[in-house]
């Protein structure tokens, strides 16, 4: 039985808790630490199952019989708890992003240039059924050489404005997913990055620094072209879809809904709307993605998610924020030259 320490027990963490102790064989969740710990937290903890419950990570990361740590704590965190457990000899599973820093992303690289372990960044809509299926539509040649890739990716509202303010902004909190998945569903490397952007959702946004509303298009290494569009609202739900274009066709992918059910008569034609939010779209994607990752570690395999596919999505993150300040196309080049990549 491999035993796991979970760093950060709140939204996420409470994911990956329930879906290591509900759905995954042959792991154990045997301590989780957050600084932050309350009476009800703790109670759901033991609920769990969790025999030890922390304040202090580094009871995790001094505990010899756990081999793997999930870093599920706040962003600004990541990289340096990262580091401890690499020194400690543990493999790492890392939330996204590693860090909105690119220096400090590079420390860790480093770090694992010198060590054993295994390090995952939680990048889970790569495991999502739809976009899995569509991935091999594309690796297949199913719709002969890639020109144009879309993704739409607007959440059902907002996040409060004191979050906003410490999330890195919407190209490294939002958008970052779909950075991901550009360079997962295309196979190629973003070149070139141009972004437009707006406040249309919320004032506050715009006086805390962010946009909440953006497009943002894409030269891809292998010639094709891709465009994101963002927004932090849309009234009907969870809005994720995608469309990949080629020379012999393409390939898209809805939104899940509850049910496929629709309803057509005098009225009109009515069918369910998306899922609420990326909890109840995603859900089998973080168990499969823990999963995939407990599998590596045990059977000696590669993640299918490591330490430069968390650090590309961020460059490109920064180059979106550059090209919206200066209003200009910029190339992923010229953001890694600045952190001598």
């Amino acid at each position: 039985m491999i035993k796991i320490g979970i760093i950060g027990a709140g939204r996420i963490g409470k994911v990956h808790t329930e879906s290591i102790t509900r759905y995954v064989k042959g792991a154990e969740v045997k301590t989780i630490a957050d600084p932050f710990l309350n009476e009800a937290t703790a109670e759901w903890a033991k609920a769990q199952g969790i025999a030890h419950i922390e304040t202090d990570y580094h009871k995790i990361l001094n505990d010899d019989e756990i081999s793997i740590v999930l870093i599920c704590s706040s962003t600004d965190t990541h990289s340096q708890i990262s580091l401890e457990a690499i020194a400690a000899g543990k493999h790492v599973f890392c939330e996204k992003p590693i860090d909105h820093d690119v220096a400090k992303i590079k420390q860790v690289m480093e770090a694992l240039k010198h060590s054993n372990v295994k390090y995952q960044v939680g990048f889970n809509r790569r495991f999502d059924h739809n976009f899995m299926a569509a991935r091999e539509a594309v690796k297949a040649g199913k719709i002969g050489d890639l020109n144009i890739l879309k993704v739409t990716s607007r959440d059902p509202g907002a996040p409060p404005v004191s979050y906003i303010k410490v999330s890195g902004g919407i190209f490294l909190d939002m958008t970052i997913h779909d950075f991901d998945m550009v360079r997962f569903m295309s196979g190629a490397e973003v070149e070139e990055v141009y972004a437009v952007g707006g406040v249309l959702v919320d004032q506050a946004i715009g006086e805390a620094g962010d946009i909440d509303t953006a497009i943002i298009t894409m030269k891809l290494s292998n010639g094709a072209l891709a465009v994101i569009d963002n927004c932090r609202r849309a009234t009907y739900g969870y809005d994720q879809r995608v469309e990949a274009f080629g020379s012999l066709g393409q390939v898209a992918i809805g939104n899940d809904t509850d049910s496929t059910a629709v309803i057509s008569n005098a009225t009109g034609v009515i069918a369910e709307k998306p899922k609420l939010f990326f909890l109840e779209r995603y859900m089998q994607a973080y168990v499969d993605e823990v999963s995939s990752f407990i599998d590596a570690v045990v059977n000696e395999k590669e993640v299918k998610v490591n330490v430069e596919d968390g650090l590309k999505p961020v460059l490109i993150g920064l180059a979106a924020k550059l090209s919206i300040a200066e209003n200009r196309p910029v190339k992923i080049a010229e953001i890694a030259a600045q952190y001598g990549l």
